[in-house]
């Protein structure tokens, strides 16, 4: 792979008039209006300006890409592929998505409010990078042989579930939807995916390169539009035989309702979190320290569902951590997300921004003290900043530190021993991840199997790689495990093929 260069903010401007921006939903190989002709308006989160008109899918829209779906699925032009053939086409697909990079990247910075300087060197190249390990992984997993008695041959193989609905949110748009597309495509299923109405221009790109890669009309289907008519059409549709579902956890119970009241589709979900970060008195490099922790919630502009948005500090390091905090501000500066230097963008919409605000509102009237930030930025770009924001003083029962904020707001809270620690830490209705930072090899074994998360990162903020599962406990989410080789046995179904032989004559 070739190093990707970041344009500087002038190309960047020059360039936006000639994207390719897609609008039209994407249906068995093709682009094509919503049936009822409506569209709705895609905002620049930087700007508060539009960027165009989307079309809106609904219920009948969905139907048309189910059926589509369907039909590549029944008759299988993709899941009896030759896998080495399936693998190639995925690999191709990936490789084109690597070679346009720079405009992809460019429609995620203005649609989402993301800096340039991550779409273009994380999010699109992960995409990519995504799609390239699940297909390569699809001509290396075997079927398994049973021990059966003699005179039996009884194998255990995998096939896809059938037709797989996706949900995707809007904080990370086209890789999010790798997480899902991935695995769901390289274990030979077909999809329907509806992406965040705030975010919908990449992914609709991305299904256009799929077929331009060579891959089957109907296997990849996008479906734009609201949430209470395309998602819990695409939740409640018969012939739809699995759901994976990004997002809020009010939102994810609803699909297990959807579920319950049809064809019992398989439902992955994964969902929110407030993950807590826990230093220990013996964590000796704490500018390291601070500078993980600020990435844990300031990445993304804290728009992340594993943030660490707790901080829970031993008393004895509080004030020297938040010093070095204080000072890791100046690596995140807040800014025009076009311009490459920037680290924190808008965050996605007003209301997104209004709600932010109103948590350090209600956590200030709850007794915690704003060390940083807690202001809106940058009014005169009609966009959408907040900088990031630090409360002291926080108790774990006050609104800050239970309920999920999806910003850059990170809140401290105090320990005196490793056992309230983990107490504090797992006292929250989610379990997506956790970090923890300490010297001592005892506590860091001990401490990461007593946290109840998915993802325990230790003296770093991590969320593992291509080849480690993440999803989370509680109400973080089950059955949603993206990511590795394990996300591939979510998107199957298990075989028992009993064989009696005839005995010999």
């Amino acid at each position: 792979m070739t190093e990707t260069l970041v344009p500087d903010r002038a190309a960047s401007l020059a360039a936006i008039p000639t994207l390719p921006l897609r609008t039209r939903l994407y249906i068995d190989g093709a682009f094509a209006d919503a049936r009822s002709g409506r569209r709705f308006t895609s905002e620049n989160p930087a700007t508060g300006q539009p960027i165009a008109e989307v079309a809106e899918g609904g219920p009948e829209d969905v139907d048309a890409a189910v059926a589509a779906a369907r039909r590549a699925a029944d008759d299988g032009r993709w899941s009896r592929l030759n896998p080495a053939d399936r693998k190639r086409l995925l690999i191709r697909w990936a490789d084109r998505i690597e070679a346009h990079v720079g405009e992809l990247a460019l429609v995620e910075t203005i649609d989402s409010g993301k800096p340039i300087a991550d779409t273009t060197t994380v999010d699109i190249l992960d995409t990519a990078n995504c799609i390239r390990w699940h297909a390569e992984a699809i001509d290396k997993l075997y079927g398994e042989v049973a021990p059966a008695p003699e005179g039996i041959v009884a194998t255990i193989t995998r096939e896809p579930v059938g037709v797989v609905g996706a949900v995707i949110p809007w904080n990370y748009p086209a890789l999010m939807a790798a997480w899902k597309m991935g695995p769901a495509l390289a274990t030979g299923n077909t999809m329907v995916i509806k992406p965040a109405s705030y975010t919908a221009l990449s992914l609709l790109r991305i299904a256009e390169l799929a077929t331009e890669a060579g891959i089957p009309d109907g296997v990849l289907n996008v479906v734009t539009g609201p949430g209470g008519s395309v998602g819990e059409a695409i939740g409640r549709h018969p012939d739809v035989d699995c759901v994976a579902f990004t997002g809020s956890t009010e939102v994810g119970r609803r699909f297990l309702h959807y579920a319950a009241d049809g064809n019992l589709k398989r439902v992955l979900l994964e969902l929110g979190g407030k993950s807590p970060q826990i230093v220990f008195p013996d964590a000796s490099d704490l500018a390291r320290v601070a500078a993980n922790v600020a990435l844990a919630i300031f990445m993304n502009m804290g728009e992340n569902c594993s943030a660490g948005s707790r901080l829970i500090v031993h008393r004895s390091r509080r004030a020297a951590l938040l010093e070095a905090l204080l000072a890791e501000l100046a690596n995140w500066p807040v800014g025009d997300p076009l311009e490459p230097s920037s680290r924190l963008g808008p965050l996605i919409s007003r209301g997104q921004m209004e709600t932010v605000l109103g948590y350090v509102a209600a956590g200030r009237g709850e007794g915690a003290r704003v060390v940083a930030g807690g202001e809106r930025l940058l009014p005169e770009t009609g966009g959408y900043f907040v900088g990031p924001t630090i409360l002291d003083n926080v108790r774990n029962d006050m609104r800050v530190a239970r309920e999920e904020i999806f910003g850059p707001v990170l809140a401290v809270i105090e320990f005196d021993t490793e056992a309230e620690a983990v107490a504090l830490a797992n006292d929250t209705p989610y379990g997506l991840a956790a970090s923890l930072y300490t010297d001592d090899l005892h506590v860091a074994h001990r401490v990461a199997r007593d946290l109840r998360a998915g993802v325990v990162g230790v003296n770093a903020y991590a969320e593992g790689d291509q080849t480690t599962p993440f999803g989370g406990y509680k109400l973080s989410g089950f059955g949603g495990h993206d990511k590795s080789v394990h996300a591939h046995d979510q998107y199957t179904e298990t075989k028992t093929t009993w064989i009696t032989l005839r005995p010999r004559a």
